[in-house]
């Protein structure tokens, strides 16, 4: 049995392999192993190696056979790609190796040829000693040939070397020509087997996802074969079920109608009981009904007293009318009086009013023009800091490259080591930095954010809002809002178009209830958080503490607002009851009647309309952006990342490096100076065996009594 199990392990991944995906593989497939025998443990079933290898194989052995296979496929396209490098790399060495070995025997030879040409210009130099003292003019001349055939053929070994040495270069640019050949070929090559390579791993891992499929298929069928027996055993025990529910029905039905018939019984009881006191009501109140008629005799008689009063109350009115109408004739008199001021001071402020109108449109032509200069002085120093911003990137960024490019030589050149890139996605940034967008609320989002809340929880306490931080919600809670826009939602719909409203019927009330708060708050103007602030104030009460209740409308601080001295300050009271609440809690908010709707939108648009005018009219200034008032909070932490990619590490790693190639340096100096007195004694050696072969083969050892090479072959016996 544990030969059987250990060749059948052998057939699937290993975690001893050298592959790390096969290594995962084989864990993955152990511990579905573990978990299966844990199940059945647990379920009672048997743990047959073979039921689980037939389980687990038909998708996972599947899906792992493929990853082997393209594993396979992945690393020998790689070395099929990778040999064109290596024969380049090894023709690269090769013709380095003969290029060295031809530029040390065209040093030989020029060594040599300097010496020789020294030697014969030394001899030609003390030739000319000798031809001066030449005396007969035939010796001199032929002396003069023989020194100029000396000159000339000098000269022709030089021109050799000359010619020799030319021929080696357009030799060298032959060889570079192929050379730039070979690599296109090399290159074409690379780009066939991979390409050659993509199509067959392409085709390979459709070929892999079919089979794959198909086993996902087989084992959907198995799956539904079992899901199948198990449904109909389900279904006869649901069958078994019913048969027995209907027995115990048909049980309770007897027991319902046997307490149905005592109710009826006791139902009659009670109904001749609630008869007799009904009639017994009914003579009480035909009693009633006599004394009801005394007390309207009686009434009536009143009734003729008062009209008597009245007719004379009448009277006294008609001669008051008289008098309000002298009255009315004098104060006429005066309202004319008044009318014909009224045109004379219109006329006076028409006149002032055009004077003013004419300073007000060249000053506001002054301030155009100012306007435009100051634009223009913005642009050029925005231009200006944009390109010294610019230009110090520019710096940076070749500072960076140097940088890096020498980091990544000294780890894969010097120390052999990966190179690992740092984060470099904050050099893709050309130019000044953007500023940070506002992070204020729209009045759009914060409606969709409080309608989005269930509203089907009965305790509004308990509701959790997921909705972002804002000051709206720290004076009034979101479930409050949400209640006020349903009920603006309501009865605003004379807002929304009647286009619009048929269009919305096939919709979802939720849907329905969002846009047409979207035109209800395009219609209103609202736009920010602080107008449905301002919003919810016309439609709450806030109850104290006691029983009385505090409206917060436009209402009750109109009269405030109007005495106001600012506009910040009408802004303010409109507020004034809210403020007064740090958190204002949903059991002591009320809203508004419906019916009173239609005048808080009244009152809301006026005074929105009246604040506009204000603040046109009053407070109305111009802000012109500068660089100063630029957010630079980020400037910092971009330049300081430059810096950053040069760590202390990195320097002291660069400073031991540094130090190492010093001693290397000096260890290799060293050895070139060993390497010259070893040259140096070969030398020596070698013209020493020459003096001792010439020693030991001379003539002259055969005229001694005892040669030198006795004495040499003594001392080599001893």
């Amino acid at each position: 049995m544990a030969s059987s199990t250990s060749e059948e392990d052998n057939t699937g991944p290993s975690v001893n392999s050298n592959d790390m995906e096969e290594r995962i593989a084989a864990r993955r497939i152990r511990i579905a192993k573990r978990a299966e025998a844990a199940r059945k443990a647990l379920l009672g079933e048997p743990d047959e190696e073979k039921v689980t290898k037939v389980e687990v194989s038909k998708s996972r052995k599947q899906i792992e056979d493929s990853r082997q296979r393209l594993t396979k496929l992945r690393q020998d396209g790689f070395e099929l790609v990778s040999n064109v490098r290596i024969a380049g790399d090894a023709r690269e060495a090769v013709r380095r190796t003969a290029d060295d070995e031809a530029k040390r025997i065209r040093k030989e030879k020029l060594d040599n040829e300097v010496k020789a040409a020294a030697e014969r210009f030394e001899e030609i130099t003390k030739k000319w000693s000798a031809a001066m003292q030449k005396e007969v003019p035939q010796d001199l001349h032929e002396m003069l040939l023989q020194q100029k055939r000396s000159c000339d053929s000098m000269n022709d070994e030089k021109n050799k070397i000359i010619t020799e040495l030319q021929q080696v270069l357009k030799t060298k640019d032959d060889m570079y020509v192929k050379d730039l050949k070979q690599m296109a070929e090399g290159i074409d090559l690379i780009i066939e087997r991979m390409n050659e390579q993509v199509n067959h791993l392409v085709s390979a891992q459709r070929e892999e996802l079919e089979e794959i499929e198909r086993a996902f298929v087989m084992e959907r069928n198995e799956l539904l074969e079992q899901q199948k027996k198990r449904w109909e055993e389900k279904m006869a025990l649901r069958q078994q079920k019913e048969e027995e529910y209907l027995e115990l029905r048909a049980k309770r039905v007897e027991d319902l109608e046997n307490q149905l018939q005592q109710m009826r019984v006791q139902d009659a009881e009670e109904y001749n009981m609630v008869k007799i006191r009904l009639e017994t009501d009914v003579q009480i109140l035909e009693q009633q009904l006599q004394q009801m008629r005394a007390t309207c005799q009686l009434n009536q008689e009143k009734l003729e007293y008062n009209f008597q009063v009245l007719k004379k109350r009448d009277d006294e009115n008609t001669i008051t009318k008289s008098q309000q109408k002298r009255k009315i004739t004098r104060l006429q008199d005066i309202l004319n009086a008044l009318k014909q001021k009224l045109e004379k001071q219109e006329k006076l402020y028409k006149d002032d009013n055009v004077q003013l109108t004419d300073d007000y449109k060249r000053i506001t032509t002054q301030f155009t023009e100012l306007q435009k200069k100051s634009k223009h002085f913005l642009a050029i120093d925005a231009k200006k800091f944009s390109d010294v911003w610019c230009m110090n990137e520019e710096e940076c960024k070749d500072l960076v490259k140097s940088v890096l490019d020498a980091d990544r030589l000294i780890h894969e050149q010097q120390l052999g080591l990966e190179w690992q890139i740092p984060d470099l996605k904050f050099l893709e940034n050309v130019g000044p930095l953007a500023p940070r967008a506002s992070e204020q609320l729209t009045a759009t989002k914060i409606m969709h954010d409080v309608m989005s809340v269930n509203s089907g929880q009965s305790d509004p306490s308990t509701v959790e809002f997921n909705i972002p931080p804002s000051a709206i919600y720290e004076k009034i809670s979101a479930h409050t809002i949400k209640q006020i826009l349903e009920l603006l939602c309501d009865e605003g719909g004379f807002l929304v178009e009647q286009k619009l409203n048929k269009l919305l019927l096939p919709l979802e009330k939720d849907e329905q209830s969002l846009i047409k708060l979207d035109n209800i708050f395009a219609a209103l103007g609202i736009e920010t958080e602080e107008d449905i602030q301002k919003l919810t104030t016309y439609f709450i009460n806030i109850k104290e503490k006691g029983e009385e209740s505090i409206e917060i409308s436009k209402s009750e601080s109109d009269g405030d607002v109007h005495e106001s001295d600012s506009v910040e300050e009408e802004v303010k009271l409109l507020t004034s009851k809210i403020s007064a609440h740090s958190t204002i809690p949903n059991e002591l908010v009320e809203l508004i009647h419906p019916n009173e709707v239609l005048k808080a939108l009244r009152a809301f648009v006026e005074d929105v309309r009246k604040l506009s005018n204000k603040f046109t009219k009053g407070k109305m200034q111009f802000r012109i952006t500068a660089l100063k008032n630029r957010d630079d909070s980020e400037d910092t932490d971009y330049w300081t990342r430059y810096s950053s990619l040069l760590t202390q590490k990195k320097e002291r790693l660069w400073d031991a490096l540094i130090e190492a190639l010093e001693k290397y340096h000096e260890v290799l100096n060293g050895r070139s100076a060993l390497l010259t007195d070893t040259e140096s004694l070969r030398q020596q050696n070698s013209e020493l065996r020459l003096l001792m072969h010439q020693y030991v083969n001379s003539k002259v050892n055969a005229e001694l009594h005892i040669p030198p090479t006795q004495v040499l072959q003594m001392e080599l016996n001893q």
